[in-house]
């Protein structure tokens, strides 16, 4: 299986991989906030869209997976089927993705931010296609900044701790709270002393 990117298929790693736990941590820690029609931007193989529709699947009424990667959308529609999941393909940075998409209660978007050259514009599109009332919960590991060079080979860059939370600035209509993440565990008070590589926004749209 060769897949372009970063991609996390669980069928093909151990229950104790790092990153496989971090990945799978990041949609429980968003489960409490999903409900109604529910997007999960850049789903890669869809064991997280499968993960959500059966914990929330009273709370849920449709969620839409999107990828731009044509090989992970067909592993994921034979390998994570679920009859309130729909995966379809899909660039981030479309201009035609609102309104392909439509609008959406929950917003999921994990370790996206990093791979897309404008940032900017991509977070323009999930708070476009964000429902009032709905929230938005994004991730992303920190780095050397924007427009600075990233050891990793898939990321355009890493934002700052700081560059990521001005990132919402932006947007008067979010009300946004900010959590680090450290392996599998979250935490809103940083530790003194205490190294955090990846930060997450839970935002909710008031307006």
């Amino acid at each position: 299986m060769e897949w372009t990117g970063e991609r996390i298929i669980p069928k093909l790693l151990k229950p104790t991989n790092g990153m496989l736990l971090e990945h799978v941590a990041r949609y429980f820690f968003a489960l409490p906030y999903v409900q109604g029609r529910v997007l999960d931007i850049a789903c890669g193989s869809g064991y997280g869209c499968h993960m959500v529709a059966k914990d929330r699947k009273r709370e849920l009424v449709e969620m839409v997976g999107v990828d731009n990667d044509p090989e992970a959308i067909a592993y994921a529609t034979r390998e994570y089927h679920h009859q309130k999941v729909t995966y379809r393909q899909g660039d981030a940075l479309d201009p035609q993705l609102p309104a392909l998409l439509g609008t959406f209660d929950t917003i999921l978007s994990f370790e996206t931010l990093e791979h897309v050259a404008d940032d900017r514009l991509f977070l323009d599109h999930l708070v476009q296609m964000l429902n009032p009332g709905g929230t938005l919960v994004i991730s992303t590991p920190y780095g050397r900044g924007r427009g600075m060079p990233t050891s990793e080979p898939f990321h355009v860059h890493q934002l700052t701790e700081a560059e990521f939370q001005h990132l919402f600035a932006s947007y008067p209509e979010l009300s946004v709270e900010f959590y680090n993440q450290r392996g599998p565990t979250f935490e809103k008070e940083r530790r003194e002393g205490v190294r955090y590589f990846l930060g997450i926004a839970v935002c909710t749209k008031t307006s």
